[in-house]
């Protein structure tokens, strides 16, 4: 006789995704996608999460970086800015960096089919307040080590920003030229006008990317990459 009752096939239960956690990059992301969890980063195998953001100290100096970056954008085409992209650097790492910027064709990174960034960006940019000890040191070594091109960090609490450049494996601070600017060497025209951001003079920040824009330089950039998108197709 038998009693009627089905057998049922539990399901295995996804565990929550809890800061500190040791994993893959894969269980994070199989964690994390299902979760409720606003941000979360894996860096070196750890898991963090972000704590709540203050606008004095996380929301407006984002605002301000992306302002920038969109002007450059706007006149570049062949290149793609992200704001708080999942970015998939290795196994052990796949942080959300506040914004990036990439060359959409003969770049270090790649859009996969389910749309992350796959690879380095040529640029990653970090507003550093909460988690200035990460930014400065695990996040750092990680770009470093996957040859993310330029790291840009901002410290809030320090009212500094530290603008670095890989050279030879290492990353080398990039130095405001005579006329206090400091210039991208991996996006021609991406200039910067430091004290101008800190300070909150965004029409300063505005006109000193313009300039950049105007050269001979950031022309020859746009060719070029016409020229690799032309070749991509």
């Amino acid at each position: 006789m038998t009693s009627g009752l089905k057998n049922t096939v539990l399901k295995p239960t996804i565990p929550t995704l809890e800061n500190g956690d040791r994993l893959t990059r894969i269980e994070f992301e199989n964690r994390y996608t299902k979760s409720n969890i606003k941000k979360a980063e894996l860096i070196d195998g750890i898991v963090y999460m972000a704590s709540p953001l203050r606008i004095t100290k996380h929301g407006n100096p984002h605002a301000r970086i992306m302002t920038w970056l969109g002007i450059y954008w706007s006149e570049t085409p062949g290149i793609e800015l992200g704001d708080n992209s999942t970015v998939r650097l290795d196994g052990d790492n796949e942080p959300q960096p506040n914004a990036l910027l990439r060359i959409e064709n003969g770049g270090k990174s790649i859009i996969s089919e389910d749309g992350y960034v796959e690879g380095a960006p040529e640029l990653i940019v970090e507003i550093a307040a909460s988690t200035v000890s990460i930014d400065v040191h695990e996040k750092k070594k990680i770009y470093r080590r996957n040859q993310v091109q330029e790291y840009l960090v901002w410290r809030v609490e320090d009212g500094e920003i530290d603008w670095y450049s890989l050279q030879k494996g290492e990353y080398v601070q990039l130095q405001p030229n005579s006329e206090g600017i400091i210039c991208s060497e991996v996006f021609p025209g991406l200039w910067l006008d430091k004290t101008a951001l800190l300070t909150g003079n965004l029409i300063k920040v505005i006109e000193v990317v313009q300039l950049g824009l105007a050269t001979a330089e950031h022309q020859n950039f746009v060719e070029k990459l016409s020229k690799e998108g032309v070749g991509s197709r």
